[in-house]
C-alpha cells in the first residue's frame, strides 16, 4: 500500500502541531472528545433536512477504552461519520476544519455550535501516540475506510470493515522516557479526570468501562471484580438550566463539585446573555477566605469554556485585581481562541463579558450591603481589604469601590460605610475624621482624638495598613473631605483659640525654639497644641506622609527610609509644662532631659520605636533620682 504525504507542509509544520502549539499533553483527549461531539452535532443538522435520519439523543454517545496489554486508547463516537474522500481532505491536509468547513455550508445559527475551527485538534494525538488509526463509515454508506499514520511521515488510507456508521480512532501510546510517563493515559483514573476536567459539560454521553468491585457474599475482606459502562461527564451544564429550575443547594453542590472552595458560598451570581456577545456565567462569593489569598501563590481568574468544553482553568482577564476572589466559570461561543484553544485573544468580546461581569459582581456586592448586612459583614471582614487594595492600586476603579468600603466608628462601635457617616455630620462638620492605629483599642487612648470627640464629631478606625494609602486616592466623599486627628490643621479650631495659641507661641517662641534644636532632624517643629486637653504630649505630621504610613513604608524591603514631617505638640495647660519652662530659665540640662523624655512618650503613645531605649531608660533613672 502507497502511503500518502501530507498534503501541508508536511514533516516540519506537524512536528509543529506536536512540540509546539499544545502546552499540555492531556489536551489530546479533550481535541478528540471535541471532535467526536462535533461529529454528532453534525448528524443533529443533517437530519433537520434528511428525513430518513431520526434523531433520537439517547442514541448518541462517545466512548473511551483503554488497553494496558496494547497500550492502546480508543475512543468511538455514533456520529456522522467520514467517507474515503473526507478522511483524505479532513485528515490529510493540517489545519484543514472539516467542522469549520460544515458550520459554513450550512450555516449553522442555534445552540447546537460545532467546537471545531482550526482543524488541528485531531493531531494532538501525536504528542502521545506512535501512531494512529482512524476507522470511519459515513452515514448513508455501506462502506468504511481506515486512515493510518505514525506521524510526518505521511498516512495510508484503505478499505474497512465497520458494522454502523460513526469513528474509532485508536492511538498506539507511546513507551515512557525518562521525562515522560505515557502509561498514565491507559489508567482510567486519569482518564476519568482529564474527561472531568475538560469535557465534563459535552452534551452526549463520554462512556467508559470501569471496574467495580463488591464485597464476596459471607466475607469481610474479599472482592469479587466486575466491569460496569459508566457515563462518566455531567452532559448537561447547570449554567444552560433555566435559574427558575435551580434552588441554592443546587448552586452549593455545583460549588462543592467544582471545588472552587471547601466552605459554602455566600452568595451566586447567575448570568446569561445573548446579545453583542453571548455567555452563561455562574460566579460565586466565598465566605471564607483561601489560606494563600493575600500570597503571591495565588490564582486569580474564572474557568473558560468555549461551548461547554474547558479552555483555560484561571482566565484572569475577565476579573479586575480588587473582585480576585470571585469564583466561577464563563462559557460563551464568541470568544476568539488561539488555534490550540489554550489562550485567548485579547479582542473586544473578552473586554465586553469582563466589564459586564465586573458590573454584576459590584451590584450583588450592594445589594448584599443593603438587604443583608451580615453576610456583607462577614464578607467584608475576609475580603474588604481587597477592595482597599483596588481602590488604591487602581484610581479608576475608586468610584466603583467607595461605597463598598466600611470602617469601625467611634460613635456606633461597629463598621459603618462612608455613606452612613456622613449622613449623621452635624451641619457644623466640615471633614470626615479618622484615626489611624495597629487596633481599636490603641486607637481609642490616641490623645490627637481628644478635640474632635469632644466636638461630637464621629471618628472612623483606620487599622488595616493599606486604609490610609486607600482613602489619599479618594479625595473627597460626597464633596466631604477626609481629615486624620493627627493632621497638624484639624479645621475645627475656634478663632478665640487659634488667636490665644498664636499669643501663646509668641510669649514662648525661645522656648520651643530651644526644643527644637534639641530635638535637631527628629521633629519638623515644636508647637503649642490646640488639640490636646489632658495628655501632656503628642505627636502631629505636615505633610502628605503620616506616621501610621511610615511605619508601614518602613517596614518594606525596599524602604527607602521615607519619614513623616513630625510636630511635637505640647499642652500649656498640663504641669509639665510649668516644668520645661522652670528648665529653660534655670537648667538647660534639665530642659535636654524634659524634653527628650516628652519626644521618646510621643514616640511610644504612637507605637513608633525609641531610637535609643538606653538612653531613655538612663533619662527615666535621672529624674527618678
Amino acid at each position: 500500500m502507497t502511503k500518502k504525504q501530507f498534503k501541508a507542509e508536511s514533516k516540519r509544520l506537524l512536528e509543529m502541531m506536536i512540540n509546539s502549539i499544545y502546552t499540555q499533553k492531556e489536551i489530546f483527549l479533550r481535541e478528540l472528545i471535541s471532535n467526536a461531539s462535533d461529529a454528532i452535532d453534525k448528524m443533529y443538522y443533517k437530519a433537520l433536512t434528511d428525513d430518513s435520519i431520526d434523531f433520537n439523543q439517547s442514541d448518541y454517545y462517545i466512548k473511551v477504552k483503554a488497553d494496558k496489554d496494547s497500550r492502546t486508547l480508543t475512543i468511538v463516537d455514533t456520529g456522522i461519520g467520514m467517507t474515503k474522500d473526507e478522511l483524505e481532505t479532513n485528515l490529510g491536509t493540517i489545519a484543514k476544519s472539516g467542522s469549520l468547513a460544515f458550520k459554513k455550508e450550512n450555516e449553522i445559527k442555534d445552540g447546537h455550535d460545532i467546537i471545531g475551527q482550526f482543524g488541528v485538534g485531531f493531531y494532538s494525538a501525536f504528542m502521545v501516540a506512535d501512531a494512529v488509526t482512524v476507522t470511519s463509515r459515513a452515514v448513508g454508506s455501506e462502506e468504511a475506510y481506515k486512515w493510518e499514520s505514525d506521524g510526518a511521515e505521511g498516512y495510508t488510507i484503505e478499505q474497512a470493515e465497520k458494522a454502523t456508521f460513526g469513528t474509532e480512532i485508536v492511538i498506539t501510546v507511546k513507551e515512557n522516557t525518562e521525562d515522560e510517563n505515557y502509561d498514565e493515559y491507559l489508567e482510567e483514573y486519569r482518564l476519568k479526570a482529564i474527561i472531568k476536567k475538560y469535557s465534563d459539560f459535552i452534551r452526549y454521553p463520554i462512556k467508559m468501562d470501569v471496574i467495580q468491585k463488591n464485597l464476596k457474599e459471607g466475607s469481610d475482606n474479599e472482592w469479587d471484580e466486575f466491569t460496569e459502562e459508566q457515563t462518566i461527564n455531567s452532559m448537561v451544564p447547570i449554567w444552560r438550566k433555566n435559574k427558575n429550575e435551580l434552588t441554592e443547594e443546587d448552586y452549593e453542590n455545583f460549588y462543592q463539585e467544582k471545588h472552587y472552595g471547601f466552605d459554602k458560598p455566600l452568595k451566586h451570581i447567575h448570568i446569561s446573555v445573548d446579545g453583542a456577545v453571548r455567555y452563561n456565567a455562574i460566579l460565586y462569593i466565598p465566605e471564607s477566605i483561601p489560606f494563600d489569598y493575600y500570597s503571591k501563590e495565588f490564582e486569580k481568574g474564572l474557568e473558560l469554556y468555549s461551548n461547554g468544553v474547558l479552555i483555560m482553568d484561571k482566565c484572569s482577564d475577565l476579573l479586575p485585581d480588587h473582585f480576585s476572589f470571585v469564583k466561577g466559570m464563563v462559557d460563551s461561543e464568541d470568544l476568539s481562541l488561539n488555534i490550540s484553544r489554550e489562550i485567548l485573544q485579547h479582542d473586544r468580546q473578552l473586554k465586553l463579558i469582563a466589564k459586564n461581569i465586573k458590573s454584576k459582581i459590584k451590584s450583588q456586592l450592594v445589594s448584599l450591603l443593603k438587604e443583608e448586612r451580615d453576610k456583607y459583614e462577614k464578607f467584608y471582614k475576609s475580603f474588604g481589604r481587597q477592595l482597599k487594595y483596588g481602590v488604591y492600586t487602581d484610581f479608576s476603579s475608586k468610584d466603583d469601590l467607595q461605597d463598598l468600603l466600611m470602617f469601625y466608628s467611634s460613635k456606633e462601635k461597629k463598621m459603618v460605610t462612608l455613606a452612613e457617616y456622613v449622613s449623621r455630620m452635624p451641619e457644623d462638620q466640615k471633614y470626615i475624621y479618622y484615626a489611624a492605629g495597629e487596633s481599636q483599642e490603641r486607637i481609642e487612648k490616641l490623645p490627637q482624638l481628644e478635640l474632635v470627640t469632644d466636638k461630637g464629631y464621629e471618628v472612623l478606625y483606620f487599622t488595616e495598613d493599606v486604609d490610609e494609602f486607600a482613602i489619599r486616592m479618594i479625595p473627597s466623599y460626597k464633596e466631604k473631605e477626609f481629615k486624620s486627628v493627627s493632621s497638624g490643621d484639624l479645621g475645627i479650631e475656634s478663632e478665640d483659640h487659634s488667636d490665644s495659641a498664636k499669643t501663646d507661641e509668641n510669649e514662648h517662641k525661645e522656648l520651643f525654639d530651644s526644643m527644637k534644636q534639641l530635638l535637631s532632624g527628629k521633629v519638623k517643629d515644636v508647637r503649642v497644641s490646640k488639640r490636646l486637653k489632658t495628655h501632656p504630649v503628642c505627636l502631629s505630621t505636615d505633610g502628605e506622609v503620616s506616621i501610621e504610613m511610615e511605619k508601614i513604608l518602613q517596614s518594606m524591603p525596599d524602604n527607602q527610609n521615607i519619614k513623616a514631617d513630625k510636630i511635637l505638640e505640647i499642652n500649656l495647660n498640663h504641669d509639665v509644662f510649668q516644668s520645661l519652662k522652670h528648665a529653660f530659665e534655670s537648667d538647660q540640662e534639665k530642659l535636654r532631659l524634659y524634653t527628650n523624655l516628652l519626644y521618646n512618650q510621643a514616640l511610644l503613645i504612637e507605637g513608633l520605636p525609641i531610637q535609643d531605649p538606653v538612653e531613655f531608660t538612663n533619662d527615666v533613672c535621672k529624674i527618678m533620682v
